[in-house]
């Protein structure tokens, strides 16, 4: 038990030690948050007298850049490690608010659930959202859908804080390589308006989506948000989880690609990354099951599931070289470094 103690104190005192080399300016992961932020207030400006909700998106950037500036000037006071893990956590924390944003942005524009409806049909010969749940029924295979969609968050804060104990000295590129997995996402959400299954299926009416027959809703989602509910057991308490979840923050946008997909595999990337066989093997098992569980759970098309596959391995090579080029000092001339040296000759 001394020992214990003793560790928990060390442990506890690293988190406060000043940083050797405290970076002065904002993050990586800062500056491509704010310029998230602009290039969404630039979209906000050109749409302005179509958007129903300015305050509330006003107010959310406002509050994300009074919140980022206070922990980095915090920082910049004390830079030590605690602080450094407050930074990066209120950059996770802003991403359940960045993400009903999108719908926000995207309910202006043309609905596309019928296109990707459409593929799905022309790839599988059926809609797969649309039949999983009745060909699998049982109470036990819900719940495990249920717990590994909701297992999200989860899981990435279980990999940040593993880098951070474990891989300090990697810490922030793993934070870079997911949120700027994130941020790429969120883009891709706000400029390709698809709601999902869950959204366009009770829209456009089962009977017509099992005879083929995918309608155009134009802007439908511009004033409605309601959904079917999760198919499964309602008895299970993962279900009421997911149940919980969703009425929370989910709403009609960011179907293509999956980022749930997505962003687990840009997790399982980095857990392997770590050469954890512990690590690895406890987030495996919820990344497979992810890969099957939105389509379950009606959030995603399977075509849906499967860029996310593809996006995900393509951002974490992406944001991996990015931040190694960023972080890769600049090569130094000799005549930078080095004092000149005159060499006389001496006559013979």
């Amino acid at each position: 038990m001394r020992n214990l103690n003793k560790e928990l104190r060390l442990r506890i005192g690293e988190l406060l030690i000043r940083d050797e080399r405290p970076q002065r300016g904002l993050l990586a992961v800062e500056w491509m948050a704010m310029g998230y932020l602009l290039l969404t207030l630039l979209m906000m400006a050109v749409l302005w007298s179509r958007l129903p909700n300015t305050a509330d998106m006003l107010w959310l950037r406002g509050r994300y850049v009074v919140a980022t500036l206070a922990l980095w000037g915090f920082y910049r006071w004390r830079p030590c490690r605690l602080l450094m893990l407050a930074r990066i956590l209120i950059q996770m924390l802003f991403l359940g608010d960045w993400y009903p944003d999108t719908y926000e942005l995207n309910r202006v524009l043309p609905n596309l659930d019928h296109v990707f409806a459409a593929c799905e049909q022309a790839v599988f010969g059926c809609q797969p959202a649309l039949l999983f749940a009745q060909r699998v029924p049982w109470g036990w295979f819900s719940e495990l859908m249920c717990l590994s969609y909701v297992s999200y968050f989860p899981l990435m804060l279980l990999v940040y804080l593993y880098y951070f104990f474990q891989r300090y000295h990697e810490f922030q590129r793993a934070a870079f390589v997911i949120l700027g997995s994130f941020f790429v996402y969120y883009v891709i959400f706000v400029f390709l308006p698809v709601t999902g299954p869950q959204f366009y299926y009770l829209a456009a009416g089962t009977e017509s989506i099992a005879a083929g027959v995918f309608p155009n809703l134009g802007d439908w989602f511009l004033t409605h948000s309601e959904r079917m509910a999760a198919p499964g057991w309602p008895d299970g308490f993962w279900y009421h989880m997911l149940d919980i979840t969703h009425d929370a923050g989910e709403r009609p946008t960011a179907a293509f690609p999956s980022s749930h997909v997505g962003i687990t595999t840009v997790v399982m990337l980095l857990a392997l990354r770590t050469r954890s066989r512990a690590l690895v093997l406890t987030i495996l098992p919820f990344y497979v099951l992810m890969c099957f569980s939105t389509v379950y759970i009606l959030a995603h098309y399977a075509v849906d599931a499967l860029a996310g596959l593809v996006t995900g391995a393509a951002f974490y090579h992406l944001f991996s070289v990015l931040y190694e080029k960023m972080k890769k000092p600049a090569p130094c001339t000799p005549n930078a470094t080095q004092p000149s040296v005159h060499r006389h000759s001496t006559g013979v």
